[in-house]
C-alpha cells in the first residue's frame, strides 16, 4: 500500500508533518519515523527566490530491515517575510518581502517504482497549480488504493481519476533486483577500476560513501552497486541519501553504503577509514589505513576485459585498419544488463559447486543449513585467496546461504546459472567472445525479468502547463485535504478487496539443482602414483608386522605425506584395517602408525580445508595399543599437538558432516531406495511432503531429528575431551595454541602465563586452590567444549533440557577421561621406549672430565644445505643421539635419523670457550609428535649447534645443561678455564698453588708492588689532568699510576731503576728468564742489541736493551725488555710513555737488515699529546707548579721529538746523507702536519696512466709535501722506488730519492690527526690512514658467521651466501694494503713507526704482517711462533679480553683480532705456496686453539699478568703430567716429529712477499666452511688417533664376509678429506711408516725420510744441469705451471737482494726497488724453470747491472748468454718473456774488466764491473761480486772463442 504526507515549514528550519494518510498506520506497515529530515537532507530553509520543483526518492530502513522508499516532491510556496515585521536594529540588509519556503509531498511505499511515483505526485501538483476541477481527495485516495502485485510479471493500468492513465510492469521475478539504467550509469560515472574497486570493498564489508550534488544519482549510484552484488544482499547500513542532520552515523564502526550530497563534503575530510567515491567527479578515493582485497587473479582480469567489452566496444577494434561500420554500445538500459550479466557469471564462477559444501543439520520443522567453508576453499584450492575468504566470512554470504541453502524453494536465473552451466562457464572462460554471448543471453533474460511486455500501453499524464509554473504570484498555498473523505475512500477499497479474488501467482517450488559436483584436480592423483604406492605398501608391511621394511621406507612415506593425495591415501588405507571400530596394534605398530599420523596432520592448516584431520578423527580413537593392567592406549594421545583440534571452526563442520549423514540415515530407513540420493535431494523430497503429514506424524520426526542431534553433541563432547586433554594432564602442553582460551578470561588466568611462558608461580593466586594446574586443564576444555555445544545446539534447535542436561554432563566427561590418561600416563611411563638408537659415549681428552651424562637430543638441520642430502648424498642430519658437556668441549654424538645411513656415526663439537650465542628455539620434528624445546648454540670456531631436547629429557634437566653451560662458559676468573683446571678432576677453580722452586715469581710480584710504591714515594707527585682512556679499554690491570691520576715529574729516583748489576739475585733469576722469552732471542737474531751484564756497552750500536720496563712500570703491556735508541737514557722514556694511550710508547721490533730500516709499534697519542707535539714553539704555556723551567708539556714533546730523531739518526741512509745529520733548528721546529703532508689515503686506489708527472701515485692521492718543490716529482712513483723524469738533467736517481724521501713514516689514525702543518724541514711524516676499530671487527665476524654458518636455509635473494658474505664487511683487505704499503716504505729504506688506537689491535696485526711479509724467517715454524710470541703475547694483545674468556669480559663481546690476523696470513699463503715452511692447516690448528682455552698459550692480556699468575715461566719447568700439554707451541713441536700434517711439501725460501689486497684477490678461508661429521673438528690430534683405531678394528671385522668393492664414497661435509684422499707424498711417508711396522723395523721419523729425499733430489739435479740453481722440488713439483700463476697475479720479481717487490695498486707498472744492492740468486728460479721460454737454450743467465745510455741510471737487467743463436739478450726481469734487447756476439771486439762510474750501486766491490766493447758502443755492466764478474767474463770469452 501508499501513502501520502504533507508537511509545512516552520521558520526556525524544523519540518514538520501536515497531515497524513491513512491517519493510523497499515496494519503490515509501520510509519517511518523522521521521513521530514528526509524530505530536505541539506535542511529546511526559507530562500529569496521561487525554486523549480524537485523530485527524488530517499530510502528508509526500517527496525525489521525491510526498506521503505520515500518518494519527495518539493514545491516552494511564498511567504510574507516574517524578518519585516519584527524591525529588528541589527539588520542591515534590505529583507525582500516575500521569502519561499519548501513544501513536500511524500509517498512512502515498499515498492520501488521511481517513474510511478514521479507521475503520481507529478499529478497531484498539477491538479493543485492549474486548478483541475477533479477534487484532490479522490485523487489521493486512488492512489492510496490502487493494489498492485509484488512480482509475477503482471501489467497493471492505473488511473487517479485525473484523466491520467499507467501502467504499472512488475517484475518477473522477485528475487531479481530491478535497476533501469542505474547500473550503467554509475560505470559512466566512475570507470571499470573504479567500480570494480568499489564491488570489492562492499563484498568484504568497508565503508563506503557517495558524494554528489544531485540526490537522485546518490539513489541511483547506491541501487547499481547493490544490483550488481546480486546474489548477495547488502546487510548493513544502506542510506542513498543521507540528511545533513545525521552526519555523525558516518563515524560509526560498522561497515555501510551512503550517499551525501557534496554540499557536505568538508565536513567528510576527516574520515580516517571510508572509502569515498565522487560521482561528479569521477574519483575514488582509498585511504592509506584501507586495504581492499581484491577479486582473484584471472578473474579480476577477464572481468575487466568483458566490462570494456561492454562499455566500451571499439577498443578492441581500435587499431583495426579496417574496423567494423557499426561498435556502438548497446542502448544504456540493455548495456546496463549487459554489465549485470558480467557480475552473474562472475559469481556464478567464484560460486561454482557451493551447493556441495553444504551441511543439512535439520530439515523439520524447517531446514538448518550450514556452510562447510574449509572444504570449499580446499576444493577449490583457494585457501590462500583473501577476496574469498573474507566474502565467505561476511554477513551478506550468510544471508545468501540462509536464504539459498534450502533445497526446495523456488529457483531462479542464478540458481541454473550456478548449476547448469558450471561446464558451459569453464570451458568459455578462456575466451572472452564466447563469454561475452553468453553474458548477452543473461541480460536477455534480465531486461525481460524488468520489462515483461515489450508493447507498452500509452501513459497519459498531465504536466502542470508552463504559465503556473511561472506565475509565482497567482499561487494559493496547497489546501489542508478532507480527512474523513480520503478515510471512506480507503475503507470502500478495502471492503472491494475482501471479496476480490486473491491475484497472487502461487509459488513454483521445486527441487533446486545442485550441479557438477567440485572435481579434486585428476593430475594431483596421476603424478604421485608412486607415493601413494610407497604409502600403500608401507602401512602394508606394518600390518604384516614386517618391520624392517617399514623402517627403510619410513623417510619416504614421510616426505610423500608432504602431499595432499597421499594423505587422503593414507586415511582410506588405515580404514580398512579397522575392524568393530577397534585395531589392536602391538608396541612398534602403534610407533609408526602415530608417527604416520603426526606427519599428516603437521601439515594441516588450523582450518582443515583438505578434511584430512576429518578423515584421522575416526581413526585415532580406534587404533590402540594394550598396555599391562587392562589399559589401552589409543592413538588420539599422542596426536594432540596440531593446531587443528584447538580450532572451533573445525569441530562445527565436522559436527554437522556428521548430524548430517545421522540424518539422512534416518530418512533413507524409512525409504528403503537406492543408496545414491544425496542429503539436499533427501532434504528437498522431505520439504515436499511435509505439508501432507499429520500433526502426529510431524511432531515425530521433529522430535527425532532433534535426539539425533543432541546424541551427536554428547558423541563430540567425548571426542573433543579425548584429544584437547593432554596425556600428562599436569602439563598443559595444547593450552599454548591460544584457541582455547576464553577472551574473557585473558586477564589473569594461569592458562595463559602458561601461553606467555612463565610456567612457574603463574597461578592465580585469589583462586585459592594450589593444585591449580589439573584442574586448570580441565577447566579450560571444559569450557571450550561448552562454547561448542552452545553453538551448535542453538543453531541446530536442541532443546533447553537437553542442553542443559549436555552441561552438566561435560564436566563429568572431561573427569572421568583424565582419570583414564592418568592411568595410562603412568603405565607409559613403564613402557620400554620404543628403542631408540643407543646412546654413543665420545672420547675425551687426557685430563677432560664430563660435566654433565649425556642427554638425548635431536641434532637438527641448520642453513648448511650439504649435510641434509639437498647437494646430493643422504640427508645426515637431522640425526638422534646425546649431547654432553664437558670440561673442555660441548659434543654431540648420534646416528642419522634416515635409516639408508642409519649406521654412520655424526659427531659435531666445538670448545665450550668458544660459544659466542646460545639462544632458545622450539622445534617440531618430522617424525614427532610434540613440539620440543632446544637450544641454539653457535661456536666462534664456525660451527652451529641446533639441538632439540627429546621428550625424556626433563626440562628442569635442560635449565641445569645451560646453567653448567654458561658456568663453564664464562669462569670468573681466568684460573676457571680448561687450561688450567685440566686433570683436576671436576673441582671447578682450585686455588692455584705456587711450588717452593718458583721462589722468584713470588719475589717478583712483591718487588714490583713494591716497587712501585717506593717509586711514587719518592717522587713529587703532581696532579695533572688526566684524560682517561676509552672505557673499553678500562681493563682490571690498569697501572696504579693510571687510576690514581697521579704523574710522576721529572726528579725519579735513580736507585729503582738501575741496571741489573745492582739487581738482587732473585730478581736477576727473573731477568735471566725474561732473557729466555722471545722477544730477547729475535732482538739478538736481529742484532739490535744483546744484553751483558758488563757496562762496557758498545756505544755505536745504534740501538739498545733496556730494562726500564723489567718491573712493568712504565707500561703494564709491554715486554720487560725493549729496544730504544742508544742515545735515549730510560728517565727520558718514562716522561714520553706519558703522551701514548695506556703508556705504549714508541719502540722498535723489527730490522731491516739490508736497508738498516727499522719498524717501531706505539699506540696513538693521547689528544693532549697530539697537541703538544705538533704545536707551534712560541706559544707561550702556563708552567705547572711544581716544576722548574719550560712546562712540562713543553719539554715532553721535544723529548719526544729528539726520541724520534734518534730514530732517523740509526739509519746509514741517515748519517751519509748530506750533513743532514745535525740537529741544527730541529728541536725547535714542532712537528705539524696536516694539508700539505703527504696524505696516503687507502680507500680508492687510482690507476696512473701515461703521463708520469700527473701527481697520482700507487695509494691514491699522495701529495708531495712541497719539500723539494722546485720538482715535485710524482710522490706515488717515489715510493714505490720508481725513477722520475727529470726534464733538466738533474742529480742522478738514487741521490735524488735520497734527497726526496722522509726518513720516517708514522703510520697515524686519521680521526686523531687533524689539523697542524707540516714543516718542511722535517724527516718524518705523518701517514693518516682509516682502521676499522673493534665495533666493527665484532659486528662484522657476527656477520661474517651467519653468512658461512646460517642458521636456517631461506631461499631470499638478500640471504644468499654472497650477498651475505659481501654485507659481513669483513674486512681483511685493508690491514693487508696497510701492511703492504708499509713494507714498501721499509724496502726503500726508510723507518716506519705504525701508532694507531691502543697499539694492541689493528698495530699489532700490522706489525707482524710487515714482518711476515719482509723476512722469510718468520715464513719457519720457529719464524711464526717467535713472532706471535713476541708481536702478540708480550705486546700485550688483549687474548682474554677480545675473546670475552672470563665472566668480567662477557659483556664486551667476541672480538677476533688475532682470527683476523690468521686470516690474512692464508690469504698470503695462498698467493705464495711456496713461501711458507708451515701448511694451511697449521693456521686452522691455530685459529681453533686460540679460542678453545686447551691451552695457556692465549691466555691472560700481558707478560704482566702472566706473570703474577705465574704461567709465564713454569712451562720451562718439568710438567705435572706429560701428556698435558699448556703451550700450544709445544704441542705443535710434539705433534709435527710424529705427522707431516703441518709441513708445506713444496717449500722453499723466498725474500720479500708483496701480495695482491683487492677483494677480488682474497677468497673465504675454508676455516670458515668446512665442517667434518663424521669426527668433528681434527684439531685434537688425540681424538684423531682413537676413532682411526676404531675404525680399524670395525674393518677388520667386515672383511670375514663376502667380495669387498675397492670404491670409497667420500662425502664432503662427513669425511675428513686430507685423512680419507690424503696427498702423494702423505700417503707415500704412511706407506712406508706401516711397512717398515710390518717389517717390524723401527720407523725412522717422516721429517728424516723428506730431508734423505731432498738431499737424493738435489744431487741428481745436479747431475742434470750444472749450470741452474739445485732445487729439490724441480721434479718433485709436477710441472705446475706456477710461474703463470704468478704472473697471472700481476707479480714481478727481479732477482736481486731485494726480492720481489709487488705492485700494490692496479697501475700496471713494475715497481723496481730504490736501493738496488747485490744479492744472492733468489729462488724465484723455482717459480719460472717449469715453463722456459721456447726455443732458447740458456747456457749461463743471471742478474747484471747494466749502466744506461747517457745520463740514464745503472739498471738492474736479467741477462741470458744464449751459445746456440750466439747472441747475449736482457730482459726487464726473471719473469719476462719480451726481449729488452740484444747484443749479438759477433759485434763483440772484447771484454775487459771495467771500473764504478757516476750513480753506480752502492757497497759493490770494484772487481764486480767490466765493460763489453762491441763495434757500436761500450756496455758498462756490474754483477754482484767479483766471483759472478769473472764467470761472466768467461763466459763471454768462451762463447766468442767458440765462434
Amino acid at each position: 500500500g501508499a501513502k501520502l504526507k504533507d508537511r509545512l515549514v516552520v521558520g526556525e528550519g524544523q519540518g514538520r508533518i501536515l497531515q497524513r494518510f491513512p491517519e493510523k498506520d497499515w496494519e503490515d506497515s509501520p510509519f517511518p519515523q523522521g521521513v521530514e529530515l528526509f524530505c530536505q537532507p541539506s535542511g529546511w530553509q526559507l530562500v529569496p527566490e521561487r525554486q523549480p520543483a524537485s523530485f527524488f526518492v530517499a530510502v528508509l530502513t526500517d527496525i525489521n530491515s525491510d526498506r521503505h522508499y520515500c518518494a519527495c516532491f518539493t514545491f516552494w510556496e511564498g511567504l510574507d517575510n516574517p524578518q519585516v515585521d519584527e524591525a529588528d536594529d541589527e539588520l542591515t540588509v534590505v529583507q525582500p518581502a516575500q521569502v519561499f519556503a519548501p513544501k513536500s509531498l511524500v509517498l512512502v511505499s515498499r515498492l520501488d517504482h521511481t517513474e510511478v511515483f514521479r507521475n503520481c505526485l507529478g499529478l497531484i501538483y498539477t491538479v493543485h497549480v492549474d486548478g483541475l476541477t477533479v477534487p484532490m481527495e479522490t485523487v489521493v485516495g486512488n492512489l492510496l488504493t490502487c493494489v498492485i502485485p509484488i512480482a509475477g510479471g503482471s501489467q497493471r493500468t492505473i488511473t487517479l481519476g485525473a484523466g491520467d492513465r499507467q501502467v504499472i510492469q512488475t517484475p518477473i521475478d522477485d528475487a531479481l533486483p530491478v535497476s533501469g539504467s542505474t547500473v550503467a550509469q554509475l560505470f559512466r560515472q566512475l570507470g571499470i577500476v573504479n567500480v570494480l574497486c568499489l564491488f570489492c570493498a562492499a563484498l568484504t564489508e568497508h565503508k563506503i560513501l557517495f558524494l554528489s550534488s544531485s540526490y537522485q544519482r546518490l539513489t541511483d549510484a547506491c541501487r547499481g552497486l547493490l544490483a550488481i552484488m546480486f546474489p548477495l544482499k547488502y546487510s548493513f547500513t544502506y542510506v542513498p541519501i543521507l540528511p545533513g542532520k545525521l552526519l555523525e552515523v558516518l563515524s560509526t564502526p560498522t561497515p555501510f553504503i551512503i550517499g551525501v550530497n557534496s554540499f557536505f563534503r568538508s565536513e567528510t575530510q576527516e574520515l580516517l577509514d571510508v572509502i569515498i567515491a565522487d560521482l561528479d567527479g569521477g574519483t575514488v578515493t582509498i585511504p592509506e589505513c584501507v586495504h581492499i582485497s581484491l577479486l582473484p587473479e584471472p578473474l579480476l582480469q577477464q572481468t575487466q576485459t568483458l566490462l570494456s567489452m561492454v562499455l566500451d566496444p571499439e577498443l578492441e577494434v581500435a587499431d583495426h585498419a579496417f574496423p567494423p561500420l557499426s561498435t556502438q554500445p548497446s542502448a544504456l538500459k540493455i548495456q546496463d544488463k549487459e554489465i549485470r550479466g558480467v557480475f552473474l557469471w562472475l559469481f556464478a564462477r567464484l560460486f561454482q559447486g557451493y551447493r556441495w559444501c553444504l551441511h543439512i543439520i535439520r530439515i523439520h520443522p524447517e531446514p538448518v543449513i550450514r556452510f562447510h567453508k574449509a572444504a570449499f576453499l580446499g576444493q577449490r584450492s583457494l585457501t590462500e585467496d583473501d577476496f574469498l575468504m573474507k566474502v565467505l566470512d561476511g554477513m551478506a554470504f550468510a544471508g545468501f546461504v540462509s536464504e539459498r541453502g534450502p533445497p526446495y524453494r523456488a529457483a531462479d536465473l542464478f540458481d541454473d546459472l550456478v548449476a547448469n552451466h558450471v561446464e558451459r562457464i569453464r570451458q568459455e572462460e578462456t575466451c572472452p567472445h564466447k563469454v561475452m554471448n553468453h553474458v548477452k543471453e543473461l541480460a536477455e533474460q534480465l531486461f525481460k525479468n524488468e520489462n515483461p511486455y515489450p508493447v507498452v500501453a500509452m501513459h497519459k499524464v498531465q504536466r502542470p502547463s508552463e504559465n503556473s509554473q511561472n506565475s509565482a504570484q497567482s499561487q494559493t498555498p496547497f489546501p489542508m485535504l478532507d480527512e474523513v473523505t480520503v478515510e471512506l475512500f480507503i475503507d470502500h477499497a478495502a471492503a472491494k478487496l475482501k471479496t476480490a479474488p486473491p491475484v497472487v501467482k502461487a509459488e513454483l517450488k521445486s527441487m533446486v539443482p545442485s550441479g557438477p559436483p567440485l572435481g579434486e584436480n585428476g593430475n594431483v592423483m596421476a603424478n604421485s602414483a608412486r607415493r601413494l604406492e610407497v604409502v600403500r605398501n608401507c602401512i602394508t608391511y606394518i600390518f604384516e608386522n614386517k618391520m624392517l621394511e617399514a623402517k627403510k621406507l619410513m623417510p619416504a612415506v614421510l616426505r610423500a605425506l608432504k602431499g595432499r593425495a597421499a594423505r587422503v591415501c593414507l586415511t582410506q588405507e588405515l580404514n580398512q584395517h579397522v575392524l568393530q571400530n577397534r585395531a589392536v596394534l602391538d608396541d612398534q605398530q602403534f610407533d609408526y602408525i602415530v608417527r604416520m599420523m603426526n606427519c599428516t596432520l603437521q601439515d594441516c592448516s588450523h582450518i582443515d580445508e583438505h578434511g584430512i584431520a576429518a578423515a584421522l578423527l575416526p581413526l585415532v580413537t580406534a587404533f590402540c595399543r594394550k598396555m599391562g593392567a587392562g589399559i589401552t592406549q589409543f592413538a588420539y594421545s599422542c596426536v594432540q599437538d596440531h593446531m587443528v583440534w584447538a580450532t572451533m571452526q573445525f569441530w562445527e563442520a565436522m559436527f554437522y558432516s556428521d548430524v548430517q549423514n545421522h540424518i539422512r540415515a534416518l530418512y533413507l530407513e524409512t525409504e528403503e531406495g537406492e543408496q545414491e540420493i544425496s542429503a539436499l535431494e533427501l532434504a528437498s523430497e522431505q520439504s515436499r511432503l511435509w505439508p501432507t503429514l499429520s500433526k502426529e506424524m510431524q511432531t515425530e520426526r521433529v522430535q527425532k531429528e532433534e535426539s539425533t542431534v543432541f546424541s551427536q553433541a554428547i558423541h563430540y563432547a567425548n571426542r573433543m575431551s579425548y584429544l584437547l586433554l593432554p596425556l600428562d594432564t599436569s602439563k598443559n602442553r595444547l593450552l599454548r595454541s591460544t584457541g582455547l582460551v576464553d577472551v574473557e578470561s585473558v586477564s589473569n588466568s594461569y592458562v595463559t602465563n602458561s601461553i606467555a611462558g612463565s610456567m612457574a608461580e603463574s597461578y592465580d593466586t585469589e583462586s585459592g586452590f594450589e593444585d591449580a594446574e589439573s584442574s586448570d586443564v580441565a577447566n579450560s576444555v571444559v569450557r571450550f567444549i561448552n562454547r561448542f555445544v552452545d553453538k551448535v545446539c542453538n543453531e541446530s534447535g536442541v532443546t533447553n533440557e537437553h542442553l542443559k542436561a549436555l552441561h552438566t554432563m561435560i564436566p563429568d566427561i572431561v573427569q572421568m577421561h583424565i582419570e583414564t590418561l592418568d592411568a595410562v600416563h603412568r603405565e607409559s611411563k613403564r613402557l620400554p621406549p620404543i628403542q631408540k638408537p643407543k646412546l654413543l659415549r665420545p672420547t675425551l681428552l687426557p685430563g677432560e672430565e664430563l660435566v654433565m651424562e649425556g642427554m638425548r637430543v635431536h641434532l637438527i638441520p641448520d642453513g648448511r644445505e650439504e649435510a641434509m642430502g639437498l647437494m646430493g648424498g643422504p640427508p645426515l642430519l637431522p640425526a638422534e643421539g646425546a649431547i654432553f658437556l664437558t670440561t673442555y668441549r660441548l659434543i654431540f654424538k648420534g646416528t642419522p635419523n634416515d635409516p639408508l645411513v642409519g649406521e654412520q656415526v655424526v659427531t659435531r663439537s666445538f670448545p665450550i670457550a668458544s660459544l659466542t650465542k646460545e639462544k632458545r628455539i622450539s622445534v617440531s620434528l618430522p617424525m614427532d609428535q610434540f613440539i620440543q624445546e632446544g637450544l641454539q648454540l653457535r661456536s666462534c670456531t664456525f660451527q652451529l649447534m641446533k639441538i632439540a631436547f627429546d621428550e625424556e629429557v626433563a626440562s628442569d634437566l635442560a635449565e641445569v645443561f645451560r646453567k653448567h653451560m654458561h658456568k663453564l662458559r664464562y669462569p670468573p676468573h681466568v684460573q676457571g678455564t680448561f687450561a688450567f683446571t685440566v686433570g683436576q678432576s671436576g673441582k671447578m677453580v682450585v686455588e692455584h698453588k705456587t711450588k717452593d722452586k718458583n721462589q722468584s715469581l713470588k719475589t717478583l710480584s712483591k718487588n714490583l708492588v713494591k716497587s712501585a710504591k717506593r717509586t711514587i714515594g719518592r717522587q713529587y707527585v703532581t696532579r695533572k689532568k688526566y684524560s682517561p682512556p676509552t672505557w673499553e679499554n678500562r681493563s682490571s690491570f690498569q697501572s696504579e699510576l693510571d687510576e690514581d691520576e697521579i704523574s710522576v715529574s721529572e726528579e725519579v729516583d735513580q736507585s729503582s731503576l738501575t741496571l741489573s748489576s745492582t739487581m738482587r739475585s732473585s730478581d736477576r733469576q727473573t731477568m735471566s728468564n725474561v732473557v729466555e722469552r722471545a722477544c730477547c732471542r729475535d732482538y739478538q737474531r736481529l742484532g739490535l742489541g744483546t744484553l751483558s751484564n758488563s757496562l762496557t756497552r758498545s756505544k755505536n750500536e745504534p740501538f739498545r736493551i733496556s730494562t726500564v720496563n723489567r718491573m712493568y712500570t712504565v707500561c703494564r703491556s709491554y715486554p720487560g725488555l725493549l729496544i730504544v735508541p742508544q742515545s735515549i737514557p730510560d728517565m727520558t722514556i718514562q716522561r714520553i710513555c706519558r703522551c701514548y694511550r695506556q703508556n705504549r710508547f714508541p719502540v722498535v721490533c723489527w730490522r731491516n737488515p739490508r736497508t738498516k730500516g727499522v719498524l717501531l709499534r706505539s699506540a696513538g697519542l693521547h689528544a693532549k699529546g697530539v697537541v703538544g707535539f705538533f704545536k707551534s714553539p712560541n706559544t707561550p704555556s702556563p708552567t705547572t707548579p711544581g716544576s722548574k723551567g719550560p712546562s712540562q708539556a713543553d719539554s715532553i714533546s721535544l723529548e719526544q721529538e729528539k726520541y724520534l730523531q734518534a730514530i732517523i739518526s740509526s739509519m746509514p741512509s741517515y748519517s751519509e746523507s748530506s750533513g743532514r745529520n745535525t740537529l741544527s733548528g730541529f728541536t725547535s721546529t714542532h712537528m705539524t702536519h696536516g694539508q700539505r703532508a703527504k696524505v696516503i689515503s687507502l680507500s680508492q686506489p687510482k690507476v696512473s696512466g701515461k703521463a708520469r708527472n700527473t701527481p697520482r701515485g700507487k695509494w691514491g692521492s699522495i701529495r708531495g709535501s712541497g719539500r723539494l718543490s722546485a720538482y715535485n716529482p710524482d710522490v706515488g712513483t717515489r715510493l714505490a722506488g720508481k725513477e722520475s723524469p727529470q726534464p733538466n738533467g738533474g742529480p742522478s736517481e738514487a741521490l735524488f730519492l735520497r734527497q726526496q724521501k722522509a726518513y720516517l713514516y708514522i703510520i697515524g689514525d686519521k680521526a686523531q690527526l687533524k689539523g697542524g702543518k707540516q714543516d718542511s724541514f722535517q724527516q718524518w711524516e705523518v701517514v693518516p690512514i682509516e682502521v676499522c676499530d673493534v665495533r666493527q671487527v665484532k659486528n662484522s665476524f657476527k656477520k661474517l658467521m651467519k653468512a658461512c654458518v646460517p642458521s636456517s636455509s631461506t631461499s631470499e635473494p638478500n640471504m644468499r651466501f654472497l650477498r651475505c658474505l659481501e654485507e659481513s664487511e669483513w674486512i681483511l683487505h685493508r690491514v693487508l694494503q696497510v701492511s703492504v704499503l708499509v713494507v714498501e716504505l721499509l724496502d726503500s729504506g726508510s723507518s716506519v713507526m705504525v701508532s694507531l688506537e691502543d697499539g694492541w689491535d689493528v698495530t699489532t696485526q700490522v706489525v707482524s704482517l710487515v714482518q711476515l711479509l719482509s723476512d722469510p724467517y718468520y715464513r719457519t715454524f720457529d719464524g711464526f711462533r717467535l713472532l706471535v710470541e713476541k708481536e702478540w703475547l708480550s705486546f700485550g694483545h688483549r687474548f682474554s679480553h677480545r675473546g670475552a674468556q672470563t665472566l668480567g669480559s662477557q659483556n664486551s663481546g667476541f672480538t677476533p683480532v688475532f682470527l683476523q690476523f690468521l686470516d690474512c696470513v692464508h690469504q698470503i699463503h695462498l698467493q705464495f705456496p711456496m713461501e711458507f715452511e708451515f701448511s694451511q692447516y697449521y693456521l686452522k690448528f691455530l685459529a681453533y686453539h686460540y679460542v678453545s682455552n686447551r691451552f695457556r698459550t692465549f691466555l691472560l692480556d700481558s707478560d704482566y699478568e702472566r706473570i703474577e699468575l705465574g704461567v709465564l715461566y713454569e712451562e720451562k719447568g718439568e710438567r705435572k703430567s706429560p701428556q698435558v700439554c699448556k703451550s700450544v707451541w709445544d704441542y705443535i713441536d710434539r705433534l709435527n716429529e710424529k705427522t707431516p700434517v703441518f709441513y708445506n711439501y713444496i717449500y722453499c725460501v723466498f725474500q720479500v712477499l708483496r701480495p695482491y689486497t683487492f677483494n677480488s684477490n682474497l677468497k673465504v678461508w675454508d676455516f670458515y666452511m668446512e665442517e667434518t661429521l663424521s669426527e668433528g673438528p681434527s684439531y685434537d690430534w688425540e681424538l684423531r688417533g682413537w676413532q682411526e683405531r676404531v675404525a680399524e678394528e670395525t674393518l677388520d671385522k667386515a672383511d670375514s664376509g663376502g667380495p669387498k668393492s675397492q670404491r670409497r664414497i667420500v662425502w664432503p661435509c662427513y669425511d675428513s678429506l686430507s685423512k680419507v684422499v690424503p696427498d702423494a707424498i702423505t700417503k707415500l711417508l704412511q706407506d712406508l711408516q706401516s711397512l717398515e711396522a710390518e717389517l717390524g723395523q723401527t720407523s725412522e721419523k717422516w721429517k728424516d725420510t723428506w730431508d734423505k729425499m731432498k738431499a737424493a733430489q738435489r744431487t741428481e739435479c745436479k747431475l742434470e744441469s750444472k749450470v741452474t740453481p739445485p732445487s729439490f722440488s724441480s721434479s718433485l713439483l709436477m710441472a705446475s705451471n706456477l710461474s703463470h700463476h704468478r704472473r697471472s697475479q700481476g707479480v714481478y720479481l727481479q732477482e736481486s737482494g731485494v726480492g720481489s717487490s709487488i705492485n700494490l695498486a692496479m697501475d700496471h707498472e713494475a715497481s723496481a726497488t730504490s736501493t738496488p744492492v747485490a744479492g744472492r740468486p733468489s729462488t724465484s728460479t723455482l717459480y719460472s724453470q717449469f715453463q722456459s721460454t721456447e726455443s732458447e737454450n740458456r747456457s749461463f743467465e743471471g742478474i747484471l747491472y747494466k749502466k744506461g745510455a747517457l745520463l740514464k741510471p745503472w739498471k738492474p737487467r736479467w741477462f741470458v748468454l744464449d751459445k746456440t743463436k750466439h747472441q747475449l739478450r736482457y730482459y726487464e726481469s726473471r719473469q719476462d718473456k719480451e726481449c729488452k734487447g740484444v747484443i749479438e756476439l759477433a759485434e763483440v771486439e772484447s771484454v775487459i774488466p771495467g771500473t764504478p762510474t757516476m750513480g753506480a750501486p752502492k757497497n759493490i766491490e770494484e772487481k764486480a764491473f767490466f765493460d763489453l766493447k762491441t763495434t757500436k758502443r761500450v756496455y758498462n755492466f756490474c754483477a754482484k761480486d767479483s766471483m759472478s764478474a769473472q764467470q761472466w767474463m768467461d763466459s763471454v770469452q768462451s762463447c766468442l772463442s767458440d765462434a
